[in-house]
């Protein structure tokens, strides 16, 4: 699938470019907030991954290095490289992609995220499980009935109505199915000390998906890393708390962006 063929939104026409991938169940709607807040200072583009919301269905199966060769497509079209913010499912699609492209990934920023669910056996089998639900329930049931666990108990109404609305009208088959078992696949554990670019680790203090001890598996294992917790938040702080989450995003990308000059 080439760059073209993926849809994207975006918002900034200057500064550096940061990607923006979406969780396992979800689109590039989840970026609202992102592509508000940091288009002043940066070019901000959100992916419909393959298979999900405005983009196409892919012609077969997709590994997770086909999302990842997918991902680098969107940045060589816009040349250079980017900052990489991946959610979840797209945190792990960073990773991935950072280690197969390391010259297109400036900085990473992994939020809610894990080395994948193939390290552990009950969790890949939880991720294929996913698969025959959505097929039974269709997609809107299947969203009614996963998307408040993707936000903290406090969570507004507001907030869960537009979690489910956004992973409603973005999954489907064979797309989701792709994904779920690229995910149940895939442990990065063994591969994470290879990777060179500066990652900031985020995780909800109140995610009961991945959880902290996920994300500080994620920081332990990457030599040039920070983790931070985000307060008040489920598993999608992104946009759960947007301003703290932002704000720690924004302080990470100064720092990349703007290095010390000795003298």
């Amino acid at each position: 699938m080439t760059a073209a063929e993926v849809h994207v939104e975006e918002a900034g026409t200057t500064g550096p470019l940061l990607l923006c991938l979406h969780g396992i169940g979800s689109s590039s709607a989840s970026f609202a907030h992102q592509l508000r807040s940091f288009a002043d200072e940066f070019r901000v583009v959100a992916w419909d991954a393959p298979g999900y919301g405005r983009s196409p269905d892919p012609d077969g199966a997709l590994a997770l290095d086909d999302y990842a060769d997918a991902a680098a497509e969107v940045i060589r079209a816009r040349g250079g490289s980017a900052h990489v913010l991946g959610v979840s499912w797209g945190g792990v699609i960073a990773l991935r992609l950072a280690l197969r492209h390391p010259d297109l990934v400036a900085s990473l920023i992994v939020a809610d995220s894990s080395p994948g669910s193939g390290t552990d056996p009950g969790k890949a089998a939880a991720m294929r499980a996913r698969v025959p639900e959505l097929r039974t329930l269709g997609a809107r049931a299947f969203a009614e009935r996963r998307g408040p666990r993707l936000v903290s108990a406090d969570a507004p109404p507001a907030l869960v109505r537009r979690v489910v609305d956004i992973m409603a009208d973005a999954v489907r088959l064979p797309g989701y199915a792709h994904a779920a078992e690229a995910m149940a696949t895939t442990d990065l554990r063994a591969d994470l000390p290879r990777i060179t670019a500066p990652t900031l680790v985020l995780c909800g203090d109140k995610d009961q998906v991945t959880g902290p001890d996920a994300a500080q598996a994620l920081a332990g294992g990457l030599h040039r890393s920070a983790g931070v917790v985000v307060k008040d938040a489920g598993h999608l702080a992104h946009q759960e708390q947007p301003e703290r989450f932002n704000a720690w995003v924004l302080a990470h990308l100064h720092i990349v962006t703007n290095p010390r000059t000795e003298g």
